[in-house]
Order: C-alpha cells, then structure tokens, then sequence
C-alpha cells in the first residue's frame, strides 16, 4: 500500500485537528472575555477566581491535545527517541476527565530491535479505538505475541469499530468517501505501510482491538 495521502484526506485532517483544538481555545477566549466584563462591573475575587479556573481548565485542555497530536501527526512521534513514558502521558492526558480510561501495559522501554515508528502508530490506532467506544470504558495498550508490536484494545459497553472505519482500516475506502469521521481510520493503514508495520483488526462482544505488527523482511 503506497504510504500516500490525497489532497481531501489532507484537508479532513486539518479540519479534525481544528474541530478537537476549537472547544478548549474558544473556552479560553470566553474565560478573557468574562474576566473584562467582570472588571467593568467591578465583581468581587470569588467571581474572578471562577473564570481564571475556567481560562486554566480550558488551556490545560487545549495543551494536551496538542502534545497528543504533534506525536500523532508531526515529525516528533516519528523519531528514535520517542519513549514510553512520553506516549503514555499524552495519552494519560488526552484521556484526563473523559470516559475511558488509560490501561498501559507495554513494556516501559521498546527493545533495540523496535522498528521506529511503532509508538507513533500506537498512539493514532488510539484515537481510532476511542472513536468506537461512544459510552466510555478501558483503552490498553499491550505488546502482541512476538512482542514486536503492540494491540490496542478497547473494551466497554457498545465498542464497535464505525462502519466507515472497517474499509477505511482495509484501505479500501476511497478518498472521495472520506469524512472527518473516518480520516484518522484512513491514515492509519497508510502509515503502519510506511513504517513497516502491519495492521489487523478484532471485535467481539464489546471489545474492538487493532494488532500492529511488523512486516517480516
């Protein structure tokens, strides 16, 4: 599979990266504006404290979604030195205060036989497995069998992969299909393509895994 985005997936990419940063920075601006009103009115320290909570909550947000996507999409999460602990504290932080919490159990260092690329496909199946658990539950991440991959599986009630996402994650969705819904879906084959990896999926009963493996050779 050519490790090769077309122009629309591009464009649904940029507007999914929009779409999950807007909420927390819209936050922010409406946090600054309610501190002005608030001085023109001359509202007492409690009143101001709650905005600043609000303007720090929704900056706090924002900033761990970036650190999440700049492993995800940039250049970063594709370098040797990408470590366990970095991929699992942004995902520790994209999952803070949501539904569904964080089970890690891959080893806390790759061995030196790792294809590089691994943790940064980790990380993106993430977000893949997150789109099919609407109720919350348990996302882990664990070594596959020959321990030179990793499975992410997620397991709660109603998990089941989108029905746009299964011909995206064969790579037989074409670009002309594709939603913002599905774009990440559409990437991931791609990617673990370019990176030397295979990519499988599973579901059964409230559990959905995606397999990431390394192509022999």
């Amino acid at each position: 599979m050519e490790a090769v985005l077309g122009l629309r997936a591009v464009e649904l990419l940029c507007s999914r990266l929009c779409h999950d940063l807007v909420g927390p920075v819209g936050a922010v601006n409406n946090g600054v504006e309610l501190m002005e009103e608030m001085a023109d009115q001359g509202s007492n320290l409690i009143e101001a404290g709650d905005a600043l909570d609000l303007i720090a909550d929704s900056a706090a947000s924002a900033a761990r979604r970036l650190a999440l996507f700049r492993l995800v999409l940039g250049a970063a999460g594709a370098q040797g030195g990408l470590r366990p602990a970095d991929a699992r504290a942004a995902l520790d932080g994209w999952f803070h205060g949501g539904r569904i919490s964080l089970d890690w159990a891959a080893p806390p260092s790759m061995p030196a036989s790792t294809k590089p690329g691994l943790l940064k496909l980790a990380l993106l199946a993430a977000l893949v497995v997150e789109e099919g658990m609407p109720r919350g539950g348990v996302l882990r991440l664990s070594p596959t069998p020959d321990e030179g991959g990793l499975t992410i599986t997620g397991t709660g009630q109603g998990a089941a992969f989108r029905a746009e996402a299964l011909p995206a994650l064969a790579g037989t969705l074409d670009d002309t299909a594709l939603e913002p819904r599905s774009v990440l879906a559409h990437l991931l084959p791609r990617m673990a393509a370019f990176y030397g990896f295979s990519l499988s999926t599973r579901q059964a009963g409230g559990e959905i895994a995606l397999l990431i493996e390394p192509v022999s050779g």
